[in-house]
């Protein structure tokens, strides 16, 4: 029963059948109820419904209530009423178990994280009596203590009065409170699920590539671009301008491509938010309501310039050792101009990348530490695909052999040929493989932990408090309906009698140790298994899988307590770890225990999930009663199983969890959607870097290709060498990326999103042999000068 006052829920509308139903709620003498308790108590709307001592009209049933869509919360039929009506009712007296929730709404100017934890910080301070005592016990621990945080206080002070405008706080410290919690929406959303984290943190991830791609493409097209103006710097080298007026013309052309691509792509940017969602907005993963933000706006235009001109800085350095001879005779291209390592502004704009590499990358990442782990990860990449790149020229210059075909071997030996782009080529090619293979490696790994979190849910109808002879008979009535797939799981109510020889009265008296009261006052209704199932996760200790070679032992030894797995949570808040021993008082019985693990368990999952898990031998003969989940495909043969449950066995409950299943599936629908959208958006992206970077040797290319053709090679012959040339760099590159993408997709999915790695091989040698045959057609493509320029332009170039 929830009795809410006017006002409520402050975000979102409440669905009710019929729609102006709940608008009838603070006016009228209703109550809205959820039709599975019409099917129980075998009623409709507009009959009277008694609670307490006063009568209510049934006035509709409920649907989508706004944070109300857990399992955990819905425990059973709700039923809505007005808090006007709770003294009439008479609910609320000696013996009532009854909890009270107050929701408070912050401004909107002080509704961010920050300000909401420091407000549930003060609240906890102002209505946990035993605030002061814990603060005293950390300051003994050097943690920080009241009296060392007073500039903190002033603060929540401020945040509390800002909140709490109209609600008298003063009366809840008057009410005698077993216990009181604290929460905010963001700790709620992490308890309900992780799907939704898992998108930002995707996000993230392909902000950071999209930046990191373009900064790759940026510097194979400067690289390009210097290459095709050797002759210009010559002659401005030759009209007397200095090798710093040079550098400085460049980079400010440099500057300024840079902000006509940014204004662009932010005023690309600003009409695709506005012109799609009218376009596709039926298959959107999010629903979206468009508004023009400056600030974002500004930040990715001021990103988008400073990327463009620290990426195309370091080419543009090779500007200042051009010679004015080149204008005169040029035999050698931007690559092979000298360059001075000890070079002073060359090791300044090396600092000032890695640096903007390192930013942008903890920017995207929301936490410092994780970007300098993901920036060395980078780094390593690079000089990873620097020692293959090298490995690949020495190779090629032994691997050749005369009996190879003439294309062949003039296509392998231009890989380590004098100012040969091999290095450039590959680093540009590998770095792009490695961000395109790791980011379908992590969508991969997050599509199958959404999508095994929906599709393992075993079901939409519940039955709860079925005794154990009831078990057996409600199984085969639901079969009876022609559903075969039932989940059985047994409860078993206990309470924590001693932990290591000592009682709960002693623990709860120790002001030393770190306990929580809740954990050793509460009933806890635990369960037992031989095996874990999907929604655990074992993080220490061995499962008690073997029970024969367990009764064998308990045989020689009768005392031998018996196994449990305790969820991780709890065991801090117990303060127990492995080997501890914990005795239960079952129902008036002595059943002694030892810790043999501990697992994390996913309570947003549509099962039934538990604290504590006995081996069976321990529970096997206890009172107990069970939980059925079934699932049922259609409303009308739910109603009618409920409905003939109930006539049956009068004392079991039952709950349709359809509303909330779909809901959760409708959520994580789309958020697979938009999984897969931004994954294609990232390898959409890698095809023009690829681009780039072969297009940064295309002068080159051009050059030995005439000088071919003017030795007698045929058009075939040219294109032939190019395409050996650029499978061998395709491969490495492919390869290598590939290489790097399994280390770093393994690293993100188990630091970042805290999750199992599936290398996916298959798919990921796919993408590897695309990126080779891309590789190779984007270099035919972009070198069809190099075999259709006739010899006569060798002798008019020179």
């Amino acid at each position: 029963l929830r009795a809410v006052t006017s006002g409520y829920p402050f975000y979102g509308s409440i669905e009710t059948q019929p729609a102006e139903a709940w608008a009838r709620l603070q006016n009228e003498a209703v109550v809205l109820v959820d039709a599975s308790l019409l099917t129980a108590l075998d009623t409709k709307v507009g009959d009277s419904l008694k609670l307490g001592e006063k009568k209510f009209l049934i006035a509709g049933t409920l649907g989508n209530v706004p944070g109300d869509a857990a399992i955990t919360s819905v425990i059973g039929p709700r039923v809505y009423v007005a808090n006007k009506w709770l003294d009439d009712m008479g609910l609320l007296r000696f013996g009532s178990r009854a909890d009270f929730n107050v929701v408070l709404q912050l401004p909107p100017q002080q509704a961010g994280t920050r300000e909401a934890a420091a407000l549930a910080k003060s609240l906890r301070r102002r209505l946990d009596p035993r605030s002061a005592e814990r603060e005293e016990r950390e300051a003994r621990q050097g943690q920080p203590s009241r009296a060392q945080s007073q500039a903190d206080d002033a603060e929540e002070d401020s945040l509390l009065k800002a909140a709490v405008k109209t609600a008298d706080s003063s009366q809840l410290t008057k009410t005698p409170i077993a216990r009181i919690r604290v929460r905010t929406v963001q700790e709620t959303e992490r308890d309900l699920t992780n799907t939704v984290s898992r998108l930002a943190n995707f996000l993230s991830i392909i902000g950071l590539v999209a930046l990191l791609l373009g900064g790759i493409g940026v510097a194979s097209g400067v690289n390009a671009f210097v290459a095709a103006k050797i002759d210009t710097v010559a002659m401005l080298r030759c009209l007397g301008a200095t090798s710093r007026q040079v550098l400085s013309l460049y980079v400010i052309q440099a500057a300024a491509m840079g902000l006509v691509g940014a204004t662009a792509g932010a005023a690309l940017g600003v009409l695709v938010q506005y012109g799609f969602p009218h376009v596709v907005g039926d298959f959107l993963p999010l629903d979206v309501h468009v508004s023009l933000e400056t600030r974002p706006l500004l930040f990715g235009l001021a990103t988008g310039v400073w990327v463009s001109l620290v990426f195309a800085m370091r080419p543009l350095l090779a500007l200042r050792r051009i010679s004015p001879l080149q204008a005169l005779r040029r035999n050698t291209d931007s690559a092979a101009v000298p360059r001075e390592w000890n070079d002073p502004l060359r090791m300044a704009v090396d600092l000032l990348l890695v640096t903007s590499i390192v930013a942008i990358t903890a920017m995207r990442m929301g936490d410092l530490k994780q970007g300098l782990w993901v920036s060395a990860a980078i780094a390593g990449a690079g000089i990873v695909l620097y020692i293959a790149a090298s490995l690949l020229i020495a190779l090629a210059r032994r691997i050749v052999r005369p009996s190879w075909a003439f294309a062949l071997r003039q296509g392998i030996a231009n890989l380590h040929r004098p100012a040969n782009q091999t290095r450039a080529v590959t680093l540009a090619l590998g770095f792009g493989a490695f961000l395109l293979s790791t980011v379908f490696l992590v969508q991969s790994n997050q599509l199958r932990r959404i999508e095994l979190t929906e599709s393992t849910a075993p079901g939409n109808l519940l039955f709860y408090d079925v005794q154990n002879n009831q078990a057996e008979p409600l199984d085969s009535l639901i079969r009876t309906k022609g559903i075969t797939g039932t989940q059985q799981t047994p409860i078993v109510t206990m309470r924590i009698q001693t932990i290591n020889g000592h009682t709960t009265q002693q623990l709860q008296a120790d002001t030393l140790a770190r306990r929580a009261g809740w954990s050793l006052r509460r009933e806890y209704r635990s369960t037992y298994r031989d095996t874990i199932m999907t929604s655990e996760k074992l993080t220490l200790g061995k499962w008690f899988a073997n029970s024969t070679a367990r009764a064998t032992a308990r045989k020689a030894n009768p005392d031998l307590p018996y196994a449990i797995s305790i969820e991780e949570g709890l065991a801090k808040d117990m303060g127990v770890v492995l080997n501890d021993t914990i005795t239960w008082n079952v129902q008036g019985v002595e059943v002694r225990s030892i810790v043999t693990s501990l697992r994390t368990v996913n309570w947003a999952r549509f099962e039934p999930n538990f604290f504590v898990v006995f081996e069976p031998a321990a529970l096997l003969h206890a009172p107990q009663q069970f939980v059925f989940v079934a699932s049922v495909p259609s409303a009308q043969t739910i109603a009618a199983i409920q409905r003939d449950a109930v006539r049956r066995f009068p004392n079991v409950s039952s709950l349709d969890l359809t509303l909330v299943r779909n809901t959760i599936g409708s959520i994580v629908s789309r958020v697979t959607l938009a999984v897969r959208f931004l994954g294609a958006f990232a390898l959409a992206m890698g095809i023009p870097v690829l681009f780039s970077a072969v297009a940064a040797t295309r002068r080159a290319r051009i050059r030995e290709g005439v000088l071919l053709r003017t030795l007698g090679a045929s058009r075939a012959q040219v294109a032939r060498i190019l395409l050996a040339e650029y499978g061998a760099l395709g491969a490495l590159g492919a390869l290598t990326g590939m290489v790097l993408a399994l280390g770093g997709a393994w690293a993100l999915t188990h630091f970042v999103f805290k999750d199992t790695f599936d290398a996916a091989l298959v798919p990921t040698f796919a993408i590897a042999g695309g990126m080779l045959l891309l590789t190779m057609l984007i270099g035919f493509i972009t070198s069809r000068d190099v075999y259709r320029e006739t010899p006569m332009a060798a002798i008019r170039d020179g």
